[in-house]
């Protein structure tokens, strides 16, 4: 049985300018994990208070938690420090699929 899981993600303040040399990579095992299903949605999520994006959210479908810890460990964000903290955390639905 499928559970869902939010990956949360933290960055750096200057996040739009460190992560450019990094997205076609971030991007690409996005495509991937989404291709096979485990990845349902993604992006950054915006704090109009400071005009930035200060993190991201990746929601994922899948029966084995580890799925979700290696995808985060294989991101080059996460690697290279792009990304200052993640959390996984379990995602009861109430509404919806």
């Amino acid at each position: 049985m499928s559970t869902w899981y939010l990956l949360l993600y933290d960055v750096v303040p200057d996040y739009l300018e460190r992560r450019a040399p990094l997205r076609k990579e971030h991007l690409r095992l996005i495509y991937e994990a989404h291709a096979r299903g485990e990845l349902v949605q993604g992006g950054a999520y915006y704090d109009p208070t400071d005009d930035a994006f200060d993190g991201g959210v990746l929601v994922f479908k899948t029966s084995d938690r580890a799925v979700v810890q290696k995808f985060a460990d294989a991101d080059p964000y996460v690697i290279n420090g792009v990304v200052t903290r993640t959390r996984i955390r379990r995602w009861n639905v109430v509404v919806g699929e």
